[in-house]
């Protein structure tokens, strides 16, 4: 009996054991710091159903897709490879580097898939591809090693780059058939249902150089040659058309067939400072999503930005006193059309003589401070008030201001997360994912205040629009609120609703408490001037209860509304909502 028990753990323990090795997994990216990482698995969660990641040790968390059976993993690599779903890089992984989940939030068990939906086609014909002319000819083995090794070194890069196009090579262009491109002639054969011997035959790189260039044939790659910003290179001209000169850019607009498109051509003359701006304004400009890599090195820049609808590309650098690039913007869903166009215009770009005028075109009424030459500045969907209450750069405000938002940024550059919330009080506390050191931090007044004391909400009425936060003078009318809560205090004064989730200062500048938003579900209609805050006591005992320990004092003497205005500057911050 005791030998049958064995013997059945032993099957047990062999059946989990192989069903662990066929557990496979896509790795489509690597980050080195969680919050990276977590944004990054939530953007590929818009489009894969099987997204999950893990600590993979030595300070890296993987980004997967799966599990999946390893014959299926292979397939679906291929699969994504060759539609460009996922970048070049992406490799099988077993799964033995994986510690810690952390996506999805809460993990869960994954069970191998063994069979792609039936809709998705795996290995397409050799027949569903553009064909090649009849006068490619018909080769044995031995004959394409012949013609291969006729090809100019032109050709053959041209064929790397076709390879790596379709999602088989990432190496280096250079010209050299080694291993890495044997292997990617292998895969492109077998995908294609061809034997796998490395070697592509004349009719077979006929055919990959068709596929190449089928996804051009529609765009109409021309060259343009533009004397006054001193650019040439090559443009989709079938979807894109000149519109206008809006200095440092030369702006083609997308048409009716693809209005998503867009391209500029960069020219100003400029030093290292100039291009730095350039690079940091050209980031929140709406036309390029904040995700995605993005570097300035030297005398030149890069940034690819990624979301649902857009991935726009910029480049630009430095030379002789001239800053020279482009930016390319095309819809999401055609990343094939938009590699090859790229890879074309970046192969194609020269620099001519001469940059843009600045003063080439004259102000107009159009001119908007939420404009950059005529192209609108990424704006967040709102953004109330709040201010620092920790020497690292914690922030209190109030949950209307981080309701529904994919991102939260302070002051528009800093990330942050909510790390409490109090519903019933009607205030959050934020945490900055760097450390932040601000000017000064709130001072909570521990007194009771005077009736009729005059009092100070500092904010961001404008939503933005201005640098400095803004005080809005009034006093203090009941130190409660028209239901007798004693928590609140009623306010006469009036304000904007981005004020909301703002501190509201005693004459000392001592904080009294936060600006609460109006409450728009009411019944009732208030006077515009009656408004209400949260006291200091609850705010700072919810910042206890999370370990971070509040600046309390007494009453302060009373001091010049200058002096009082450049205190709440700063220590007032703008929380937007993205």
């Amino acid at each position: 009996m005791f030998r049958v028990f064995l013997a059945g753990l032993f099957l047990f323990l062999f059946a989990m054991q192989a069903q662990a090795q066929d557990r496979f997994w896509v790795q489509v990216e690597a980050r080195q710091t969680l919050s990276e990482a977590t944004e990054r698995a939530r953007i590929y969660a818009r489009r894969f159903d099987d997204v999950q990641g893990y600590y993979l040790g030595r300070g890296f968390y993987g980004i997967v897709l799966g599990p999946y059976r390893e014959s299926l993993a292979r397939e679906e690599l291929a699969r994504l490879l060759r539609s460009g779903q996922i970048p070049s890089d992406s490799y099988l992984q077993n799964g033995r580097r994986f510690e810690q989940q952390f996506w999805p939030i809460g993990g869960g068990v994954s069970v191998p898939r063994d069979a792609i939906a039936p809709q998705e086609e795996l290995i397409p014909e050799l027949t569903a591809l553009p064909q090649a002319p009849l006068t490619a000819p018909v080769e044995t083995l031995r004959e394409a090693r012949v013609s291969e090794a006729a090809l100019l070194r032109t050709e053959r890069e041209e064929l790397q780059k076709a390879l790596r196009w379709a999602g088989f090579y990432d190496a280096a262009i250079d010209g050299a058939f080694g291993r890495g491109t044997r292997q990617a002639m292998e895969a492109w054969q077998l995908v294609y249902a061809q034997e796998p011997t490395g070697i592509l035959t004349a009719r077979q790189r006929a055919q990959l150089l068709l596929q190449y260039n089928a996804v051009l044939a529609d765009v109409d790659m021309q060259v343009v040659r533009d004397d006054i910003a001193g650019i040439q290179m090559q443009v989709p001209t079938a979807v894109v058309s000149f519109s206008e000169y809006a200095p440092p850019f030369a702006k083609f607009e997308g048409q009716d067939a693809l209005p998503l498109a867009q391209v500029l051509f960069i020219s100003q003359p400029g030093d290292a400072g100039r291009l730095g701006g350039l690079f940091e304004v050209l980031q929140v400009l709406d036309l390029m999503p904040p995700d995605g890599p993005r570097q300035l090195r030297g005398n030149s820049f890069f940034i690819e930005g990624i979301d649902d609808e857009r991935h726009g590309f910029a480049t630009a650098s430095l030379e002789n006193g001239a800053i020279k690039g482009f930016v390319l913007v095309w819809p999401a869903d055609d990343n094939q059309r938009r590699t090859r166009i790229l890879d074309v215009m970046q192969s194609s770009f020269a620099r001519l003589d001469g940059t843009l005028d600045p003063d080439l075109v004259p102000p107009s009424e159009d001119q908007a401070i939420d404009m950059v030459s005529g192209l609108a500045v990424r704006q967040p969907k709102l953004s109330r008030s709040g201010f620092f209450v920790s020497a690292d750069g914690f922030v209190v405000t109030t949950p209307a201001a981080v309701e529904g938002c994919n991102r939260i940024t302070l002051d528009r550059d800093t990330d942050a997360e909510v790390i409490a919330t109090d519903a019933g009080l009607g205030v959050v506390v934020l945490r900055p994912l760097i450390p932040l050191s601000p000017v000064d931090i709130a001072t909570f007044q521990s007194a009771t205040p005077r009736l009729k004391d005059p009092v100070a909400v500092a904010g961001y009425p404008f939503g933005g629009a201005l640098k400095e936060p803004t005080l809005t003078f009034g006093t203090l009318e009941d130190i409660r609120d028209l239901q007798g809560n004693d928590l609140r205090k009623r306010l006469s004064l009036v304000v904007r609703d981005s004020n909301a989730g703002g501190p509201v200062l005693d004459a000392g500048g001592t904080v009294l408490g936060m600006l609460l938003p109006d409450d728009n579900g009411s019944a009732q209609k208030l006077p515009d001037d009656v408004q209400f805050s949260l006291d200091a006591a609850p705010i700072a005992a919810l910042l206890q209860e999370h370990g971070i320990m509040p600046t309390q004092t007494g009453a302060a003497p009373a001091i010049s509304p200058v002096a009082l205005s450049r205190k709440a500057a700063n220590f007032t911050v703008l929380v937007s909502c993205w």
